[in-house]
């Protein structure tokens, strides 16, 4: 895969087709194509898929990740560098929080940097944009205070030489944070519940009663099916906290901290999710996703504030780790 960089003045709006049948078969013993062909056929519409905003919802989702396992210190952080941006979800909230002064997003996929530039450009600032594989970054030495991404590291193949990429573009003493990543247990339960959810979603919402309001096409039902398929591949890791941080401190890291969140609240989101996903887009309305958010909301607080007093780390669904390189 080539670098090449862009500038928010540079995003399109074309939307690639969906990937053909040979190259699913290709991908199948590549991840990094199964990665940019997933990726760029849903980079016109992730945002919408995962309910993705530039709004206070998500400002202070992305500020909440990244102080939940870094905390508050050494804000804002001067220029700073996404790792996977997708459509730059991550590093354009926290820079709406302050976390951060100059960004940089890259990832495998030509069309999410496409996005990631043009939502930017949107909330009037610019980023730049580089196509470019996490496991060679290309940035010179020392380039960067700090280095995110947010559900990143499990598409990864050769997740240590990444880390020590990451450690190469930072500066001495500056900080790595990843977050949203899934633990093995947590990951286990969240897709059976997003298959069995989707397996009565989609059979349901054909019923004659409720086809009119809310059956999505059939032909749009295919494509996620499609892309189902290559979620399969692009997902290559899950991970055990400890072993996540013993990684990370091979890679070179110091003071490694790894945090979890979301036991219930993923066993609420991805039903959530599915559902929306599975149903007629616009059928839900505001009043589903108020319950949807604030149902979330809830059940982090008891996860966070309780369960996560008496239930081991490695059953919650999400894994953040941070650490800094070391002084030179």
């Amino acid at each position: 895969m080539t670098s090449g960089a862009m500038t928010s003045g540079q995003a399109s709006d074309a939307r690639p087709g969906p990937a053909t049948a040979d190259q699913i078969a290709a991908a199948w013993t590549d991840p990094k194509l199964a990665n940019v062909l997933y990726h760029d056929w849903e980079a016109a519409t992730y945002d919408e898929k995962w309910s993705i905003s530039y709004d206070e919802r998500c400002i202070d989702y992305a500020r909440g990740r990244f102080a939940h396992v870094a905390g508050e210190q050494g804000w804002p952080y001067g220029t700073a560098l996404e790792l996977g941006s997708g459509t730059g979800f991550f590093l354009l909230n926290l820079k709406q929080a302050g976390v951060l002064d100059e960004g940089h997003v890259t990832d495998l996929s030509p069309g999410m940097v496409e996005v990631a530039v043009r939502n930017a450009r949107g909330l009037g600032f610019e980023v730049e944009g580089r196509v470019a594989d996490a496991e060679s970054i290309p940035y010179d030495d020392g380039t960067f205070d700090l280095v995110v991404g947010h559900a990143v590291l499990h598409h990864i193949p050769d997740l240590e030489l990444a880390m020590r990429e990451v450690l190469r573009v930072l500066k001495p003493g500056g900080r790595f944070v990843f977050a949203g990543e899934p633990t093995e247990k947590g990951d286990w339960v969240a897709r059976r519940l997003s298959r069995a959810t989707w397996w009565a979603a989609t059979r349901a919402t054909h019923l004659k009663p409720f086809e009119k309001q809310w059956a999505r096409p059939r032909a749009e039902l295919e494509e996620s099916s499609l892309a189902a398929v290559l979620e399969t591949v692009v997902d290559v890791h899950t991970f055990d906290p400890d072993r996540l941080a013993a990684l990370c401190m091979r890679a070179g890291a110091i003071d490694v901290r790894t945090v979890t969140e979301e036991l219930t609240a993923s066993w609420f989101g991805w039903p959530v999710r599915t559902f929306e996903a599975a149903v007629r887009p616009g059928a839900l309305g505001w009043t589903w996703a108020t319950f949807a958010y604030k149902g979330w909301l809830r059940l982090s607080w008891l996860d966070e504030h309780v369960l996560s007093r008496v239930v081991p780390d490695q059953l919650f669904y999400n894994v953040c780790v941070t650490g800094t390189k070391p002084d030179a």
